[in-house]
């Protein structure tokens, strides 16, 4: 048997689709684009929508609308991907890495508390593997502290805190449509979400050269634009996320149910959270070795990560960073199992008894 870690969803119709743009001949930011803006916008629950060339971009443009640069510093997690922290850095901002909640693996708040100073301009949550990060004790916070939000909902497209879609709680909300995501747009892609009119207006400017028009430019902008091609199959993907969430929520209650007795810590979902399960992410000790007997077994695993953000080699030459230690405990023991949405139960089965087998 051979079962990978993801396999991105692609149909029929979404091939058909990408056929009619091709002959349209209209290929930035047409028709599909702004349909698939409004659509993702009343998905999520949000005002506005405006897609970008990725979720990294997403979060990028999201800084440069709220004005945070040179000096300023923005609260994140460590524990988390890369590209998370990227464009704090390259908006001249000071990431300010605290540690997490060892259970859902996403920001303390309490760890938020201890890190505010006169320079935080905002707080960036991810909402990590799916899971929420715990959004009325961050907003209570962030009102205390005059600071925004930025949701890095990258992992999280159809999760749920207390009842509302994550990317409509704070100020700004990024997502990734990457090819392992939730769904995705058949390549890199990102869309931002916001209540906000300045924000959005100013985010679609940014991405498109500073412009309204096509040749008066208002501000500096960059080219991070999206093309009709993959709206189109955003869109149909798009429609298909809470089927495709069900079937992720259905395969993690399985692989918890089959792994509930075995010494492995597995997700946990807080009452007040409803995760989207984009990663399925157990704990083990000496996990270098289970992960070769699985591969010798013809199944695919993936650490999501093994090197923590302030650990990382580009961050520790132009900054010092502190000691996470539940970050630093973590990141030891995990391991990412297959999970996407044609995930069979005898695979899921099968994953389960090699796991049992190698530790009995």
């Amino acid at each position: 048997m051979n079962i990978p870690l993801s396999r991105p969803y692609m149909d029929q119709q979404s091939k058909k689709n990408v056929l009619k743009v091709l002959d349209s001949g209209r290929y930035i930011l047409g028709d599909n684009c702004k349909l698939f803006e409004e659509e993702f916008a009343t998905y999520i629950g949000a005002k506005y929508a405006i897609l970008t060339n990725s979720g990294t971009s997403a979060i990028f443009l999201s800084l440069m609308a709220l004005n945070i640069g040179e000096g300023d510093e923005v609260i994140v997690p460590s524990h988390t991907a890369f590209p998370t922290v990227e464009p704090i850095f390259y908006t001249g901002a000071k990431p300010v890495f605290v540690d997490i909640n060892e259970s859902t693996y996403t920001l303390s708040p309490e760890e938020i508390r201890k890190n505010i100073t006169d320079k935080t301009k905002a707080i960036l949550p991810v909402h990590l593997y799916g899971h929420p990060a715990k959004m009325d004790s961050i907003k209570k916070i962030a009102k205390e502290n005059d600071l925004s939000i930025i949701e890095d909902c990258c992992q999280a497209h159809g999760a749920f805190f207390k009842g509302k879609k994550v990317g409509a709680i704070g100020d700004v909300g990024c997502f990734s449509f990457y090819p392992s995501k939730n769904m995705t747009v058949g390549g890199d892609g990102g869309i931002l979400t916001t209540n906000s009119h300045k924000i959005a207006e100013t985010v679609k400017m940014l991405r498109n050269h500073g412009r309204k028009e096509k040749y008066k430019h208002e501000v500096m902008g960059l080219n991070l634009r999206f093309n009709e091609i993959q709206a189109v199959v955003g869109r149909i993907q798009l429609k298909k996320l809470d089927e495709f969430n069900n079937k992720r929520r259905g395969i993690a209650k399985l692989y918890s149910e089959c792994l509930g007795s075995l010494p492995v810590v597995t997700p946990k979902e807080k009452k007040w959270g409803q995760s989207a399960f984009h990663l399925y992410v157990i704990r083990i000790e000496e996990r270098t070795a289970l992960q070769a007997n699985l591969k010798n077994h013809g199944i695919s695993t993936g650490i999501h990560y093994p090197i923590p953000c302030h650990m990382q080699p580009a961050v520790n030459k132009v900054m010092k960073t502190p000691k996470l230690i539940t970050t630093e405990k973590i990141v030891d023991e995990i391991v990412s199992l297959p999970i996407f949405p044609e995930l069979k139960s005898k695979e899921i089965i099968y994953v389960c008894n090699r796991i049992s087998n190698y530790l009995s």
